[in-house]
C-alpha cells in the first residue's frame, strides 16, 4: 500500500495528464523552447513523448518542474 502524500502537488496526477496540460498551455513549440528534448521538437506526440519520459528521469523531472512552476502557485 502506498503512503498518502498530502503535501505533494503532483500526487494523483499521471505523467500523461501533466504532459497533456503542458501541451495545451504551451503547444509543442513552446514546450520545446522550455525543455530542449527531441521528442518535443521533432514530430511530437503524446505517446512518443511519454515513452521517452518514462525511460529518462532527468527529462521527466524537468517536465514535472515546469508543470509546478506553471500551474502550482
Amino acid at each position: 500500500m502506498k503512503p498518502e502524500q498530502p503535501n505533494n502537488p503532483l500526487h494523483g496526477l499521471t505523467l500523461e495528464k501533466i504532459l497533456t496540460r503542458l501541451v495545451e498551455h504551451y503547444g509543442w513549440d513552446g514546450l520545446y523552447q522550455k525543455i530542449k528534448v527531441n521528442c518535443f521538437g521533432h514530430d511530437p506526440s503524446i505517446k512518443s513523448s511519454l515513452k521517452f519520459l518514462r525511460k529518462t528521469q532527468w527529462a521527466r523531472s524537468k517536465v514535472e518542474d515546469l508543470y509546478l512552476a506553471t500551474f502550482v502557485k
